[in-house]
């Protein structure tokens, strides 16, 4: 005799959710008896994996892969389980308690959602939501929060972006493109007096300067430079193949044959796509 709807609805509801049963998975996995490299695992040690998965699934987004963009959320997901879990047999906080905090925040810096505020647009949701943040963090500076282990254009931009909500930032493009002209005499300058502290302190003024270029063009500064870095790679490997063919080598060939080469890779019609 088939179980009735109602009764085998009861008994599905019974099983626990994906997400408990991952939960418990990496609970046992941490136990006595449990994999040994997973008891192992600290906060500390995790870090780079973390990290790591983190630029994958950035790398997974870019590529529109779903399985694989599926699989490196679930990596990352994964970790964030393993660290609360870590932090549960500590007797600190448990995934629970994770939840519970961003469910909460999402709400309070929501008013207009959850509430009675009237923003309507995304900038005045972005001010609203550094408003309400200030109110939270009373006592502190306005960019204490900012992440330090962020990649270093990533950060630049977030601290850019952060200064923009308060209203420190150009207004016009051309004052933007002014700058890194002024940086760039200034890296001049610095490269002139051989100081090597002043042509330091120079380049990261011009990486900075143009970091607030891609942001006001609405652009990811590090996804751009990553796009550079890839058509880079992907130009000097073809590079490589026509010195191959040539019956030639890297390291063997002069400059002025591969600048030649080069722009001849250039003026393929293919060239834009790499």
């Amino acid at each position: 005799m088939s179980e009735s709807p109602k009764r085998k609805s009861a008994a599905l509801n019974s099983q626990p959710s994906t997400f408990n049963r991952l939960c418990e998975i990496v609970a046992q996995l941490r136990a006595p008896g449990g994999c040994p490299w997973d008891r192992e695992q600290t906060h500390e040690s995790l870090l780079p994996q973390l990290i790591e998965e983190a630029y994958e699934v950035a790398g997974a987004v870019r590529t529109k892969e779903d399985a694989n963009f599926r699989e490196e959320l679930g990596d990352l997901l994964l970790l964030i389980v393993m660290h609360a879990e870590i932090a549960r047999e500590a007797g600190r906080f448990d995934i629970d308690n994770v939840i519970d905090d961003v469910t909460e925040k999402l709400i309070r810096r929501h008013p207009h959602v959850f509430g009675k505020s009237d923003a309507r647009d995304s900038g005045a949701v972005l001010k609203q939501w550094e408003s309400i943040k200030r109110a939270e963090k009373t006592g502190k500076h306005y960019l204490d929060g900012l992440p330090t282990a962020l990649p270093a254009l990533m950060r630049a931009q977030k601290a850019q972006s952060k200064a923009a909500r308060v209203n420190f930032d150009w207004t016009e493009l051309r004052d933007v493109i002014a700058k890194i002209e002024e940086e760039v005499a200034e890296v001049k300058s610095a490269i002139s007096s051989q100081d090597r502290q002043a042509i330091k302190d120079e380049s990261g003024d011009l990486l900075f300067a143009v970091v607030n270029l891609a942001r006001k063009c609405k652009l990811d500064a590090e996804g751009a430079l990553q796009s550079a870095t890839d058509k880079f790679v992907a130009r000097f490997n073809q590079l490589e193949d026509e010195l191959k063919f040539r019956g030639k080598k890297l390291g063997d060939v002069d400059l002025a044959e591969l600048d030649a080469i080069w722009n001849e890779i250039k003026q393929t019609p293919d060239a834009e796509a790499f």
